[in-house]
């Protein structure tokens, strides 16, 4: 699915970029991709994948802190410590994610 869906993005980018069918045709395929964007199900669906994509961030930070900490460099180490710190405290607030 996410192949087809990348495949259609850059059709549609294509078309739009080598298009000669003037504004009005990229007024009507902006204004039909913003419809898109706008549709519940998609929002739901993008804000699904960014929530697993955080929750996959977090627990490989955590992996990596704790399998090569000793061996990254301070301020690497400390960035992937306060990064894991934020989220456990954003899933003890009882608020979720702290993204808008």
């Amino acid at each position: 699915m996410r192949y087809r869906l990348t495949f259609a993005a850059g059709l549609a980018v294509g078309y739009v970029l080598g298009t000669r069918a003037g504004r009005e045709r990229y007024e009507r395929l902006r204004q039909t991709a913003q419809r898109f964007a706008a549709n519940p199900a998609v929002r739901n669906a993008t804000d699904s994948a960014a929530q697993t994509g955080r929750e996959a961030a977090s627990k490989a930070a955590g992996v990596v802190t704790d399998r090569f900490g000793h061996r990254l460099p301070g301020p690497v180490n400390e960035r992937v410590r306060s990064i894991r710190d934020q989220r456990h405290a954003s899933a003890r607030d009882g608020w979720g994610s702290s993204s808008v």
